[in-house]
């Protein structure tokens, strides 16, 4: 299986503020649904599914968090980002009593049933890479957001 899947800049959101893991979650769920790539349900099933299962990931770089649901939810494959102005508290996807201060979302809208999979495979080797996250964190260009992410979102792995 390969997803497929294009990065583009006008679901690269920058120099957000918000104070709590839902209100981002609901704003960027809201935007994908806006833009057509989602279901009205997406955008409750977002935030009932973090509250479960959490997907906040340490990285020795930005934490990031990775929020995601059911394929049957999505019309349209794509991955929205957010880059937050200041860290908002997301539990731990390796344990959901450790709270992280993540300041990149990476919210997947994966169409294909085992789609996320791979595609979290991939987002792990941006969580890896240090100079990576820091960058993207820096930067107020969604240009350069997608120039920095699109080969580790996009490649076959």
């Amino acid at each position: 299986m390969d997803v497929a899947v294009e990065l583009k800049k006008e679901n690269i959101l920058t120099n957000l503020n918000f104070q709590t893991k839902e209100e981002v979650l609901r704003f960027l769920a809201n935007h994908l649904y806006e833009e057509g790539y989602v279901k009205e349900e997406y955008k409750k099933s977002i935030v009932e599914r973090e509250h479960r299962y959490p997907t906040g990931l340490p990285s020795a770089g930005v934490n990031i968090a990775i929020p995601h649901t059911n394929h049957d939810l999505v019309n349209e494959t794509t991955i929205a980002i957010g880059v937050l102005d200041k860290p908002v508290s997301f539990y731990s996807m390796e344990d959901s009593k450790t709270l992280l201060d993540i300041q990149i979302v990476i919210m997947l809208a994966i169409g294909e049933p085992k789609g996320q999979i791979e595609m979290l495979q991939r987002i792990v080797a941006i969580i890896q890479n240090e100079a990576l996250t820091k960058k993207v964190l820096a930067s107020d260009s969604t240009e350069t957001i997608v120039a920095l992410l699109e080969p580790a979102l996009t490649e076959n792995k």
